[in-house]
């Protein structure tokens, strides 16, 4: 699907793109599509003359459910000494936070498509539990429990 956009990205930049086609769900639940896309980023950083790519001019990209992957892989790799280290992340409209669904970005573009309010929750949900019975719990944010939501308040709340 994103074929056409990492092929303009490298003729416009002059770069080299490389796109992990991950697991997906829910037939594979988190963290297969994680794993998939932390263990692609780690083989090409260790193989880098191979593509004859900088290892200081490394980013990793993506939007949406692949905007949280690529958060996640530079987090991990960010702790890691035995790796080039990341020059950039780029999150196009990340998926970076499930607890509170309510927040005043979720309720200005709730009804916005392309990604609805209600179908972010539900791809969430498919993503992590390959399941979305309890979506109705998440939309009202009872799916948190209070000891939790006071414990990330300070990073996760309408101010």
């Amino acid at each position: 699907s994103h074929e056409k956009i990492c092929q303009y990205i490298a003729e416009e930049s002059g770069s080299l793109v490389m796109s992990v086609g991950y697991r997906l769900a829910p037939e594979h639940k988190y963290p297969a599509a994680y794993e998939d896309c932390l263990n692609a980023t780690q083989h090409f950083l260790q193989h880098l003359e191979l593509y004859g790519v900088d290892s200081a001019q490394i980013i990793v990209c993506g939007d949406s459910a692949g905007g949280n992957l690529a958060a996640a892989v530079s987090q991990t790799l960010a702790g890691s000494s035995e790796q080039p280290k990341l020059r950039a992340q780029i999150l196009i409209y990340p998926g970076l936070q499930a607890l509170d669904f309510n927040l005043p970005s979720y309720q200005q573009n709730q009804g916005v498509p392309l990604l609805l309010r209600e179908r972010a929750i539900f791809y969430s949900l498919q993503y992590v539990r390959g399941d979305a019975s309890n979506i109705q719990e998440v939309l009202e944010g009872s799916h948190v429990p209070p000891d939790m939501r006071l414990k990330y308040r300070k990073w996760v709340n309408p101010d």
